[in-house]
């Protein structure tokens, strides 16, 4: 039994021997070592994003044939001269086969697979290997089969550059933040709602629907046209802040994210000077572009009492997520701007796909709304959020959370 060193933060569990039969046994153990060892060096430090974890375990098998042990040894490719019977992948009969399981979590799974399989059964082809997907989508873990170290590794190789550049790349949403809820304040969720309902020109405060009030249709032709409708404001059950985008797309890195979190109490709270921080929110701006081609509209926040104390407890909590490699770069280099955002035309729900609107006039809701006071508010604790997801509140599910300083200010 020997470990292998990580590529890419590919952490191996374990690793053991394999039968002779199957491949030269000093040979294949130093070519595996070598490969990992070279894409450690790659790697430039804990830092790097966990891409895939990997288990290697051997998987023993019987046949009633026995085969020459050079021919034995697994094929990453077809050889020139094949017959069409070996073309086909017609399995090569050994003592032994190699496995490995990587977990990339279920919301890689697809982007392996590719487009009807086409990406999963290239990879097969090329690298004489098979790959087995599981049976339930909560699982994060595949198996790589394959008759050599060798061809399981590259296979191996191929999943993990798949999965950098699919992380990378907008193709894979953020799954979780960091956020400082707002929602838990129900005078300010009533005011989000006042906001929404006057633009929307629905009269209930509560949106009870036997109150619901009669909307002049001309009115909603007007919003139609602006860009303005329902599905791009943001639900007032779920108002906050952000401190931090992140892709967790496997159970691993939930954890890791979970511990990271809780990890940083002391510190957040020294940043704090262990004392209740409060915020003022108050008027609307337009995140980059112009009012009259608006794509989020937001409100400015402001601590009370401007010592900064809110902004350095959000360096510790990005500080320590970069540290623990769950922040892709992009992200890491960005400056913090806290803001509260009331309407994103992101989350436009589109009835007619062939009508692209990307953008909302803003310009007769800021006159209305651009000096508003939404009051002071105590931020009383950091979520680990995971979105897409809600608890019973209507809130995002709360993965891990810290408090911050409890008390009303003087």
């Amino acid at each position: 039994m020997f470990h292998i060193v990580s590529f890419w933060n590919l952490r191996i569990d374990r690793v053991v021997g394999f039968t002779s039969r199957c491949l030269k046994s000093k040979q294949e153990r130093f070519r595996i070592m070598s490969f990992f060892r070279r894409n450690s060096a790659m790697d430039g430090g804990s830092k790097k994003e966990n891409m895939v974890n990997l288990v290697w375990r051997p998987i023993s098998t019987h046949s009633s044939s026995v085969v020459d042990s050079e021919a034995a040894e697994g094929q990453c490719s077809k050889p020139s001269g094949v017959s069409e019977e070996v073309s086909e992948r017609a399995p090569v009969v050994s003592s032994a086969k190699h496995s490995v399981s990587l977990e990339v979590g279920a919301s890689l799974m697809k982007f392996i697979k590719g487009k009807e399989g086409t990406t999963q059964m290239k990879i097969e082809e090329e690298m004489g290997v098979k790959i087995i997907f599981p049976s339930s989508r909560n699982e994060d873990h595949i198996i790589i089969e394959g008759g050599s170290v060798d061809c399981v590794s590259k296979a191996s190789e191929r999943i993990a550059t798949i999965v950098d550049e699919v992380v990378k790349s907008p193709s894979l949403d953020y799954s979780h933040f960091v956020s400082l809820p707002l929602a838990i304040h129900p005078e300010l969720v009533a005011k989000l709602v006042n906001f929404q309902n006057s633009i929307l020109g629905n009269n209930s405060l509560a949106g009870d629907k036997q109150d619901v009030q009669p909307v002049d249709e001309t009115r909603l032709y007007t919003l139609a046209e602006l860009g303005i409708e329902k599905s791009i404001f943001i639900k007032p059950s779920t108002f906050h802040l952000t401190v931090l985008m992140l892709k967790l797309w496997n159970k691993d890195r939930v954890n890791a994210a979970r511990d990271v979190l809780k990890s940083i109490s002391p510190s957040m709270m020294d940043a704090l000077d262990n004392r209740p921080l409060f915020i003022r929110l108050k008027g609307l701006d337009c995140m980059r572009g112009s009012l009259a081609k608006a794509r989020v509209l937001y409100i400015p926040v402001e601590e009370i009492g401007d010592e900064g104390r809110l902004l350095r407890a959000c360096k510790v909590i990005t500080d320590a997520f970069v540290k623990a490699g769950l922040v892709l770069e992009k992200d890491a280099n960005q400056s913090l701007k806290l803001h509260a955002t009331v309407m994103n035309a992101r989350h436009r729900k589109r009835k007619d796909k062939r009508k692209k609107m990307d953008t909302f006039d803003a310009r007769e809701i800021h006159k209305q709304f651009g000096i508003e006071d939404w009051g002071e508010y105590l931020i009383q604790e950091v979520h680990l959020s995971q979105r897409f997801v809600f608890d019973q509140s209507g809130y995002y599910r709360c993965c891990a959370s810290i408090p911050f300083p409890g008390g009303h200010r003087d």
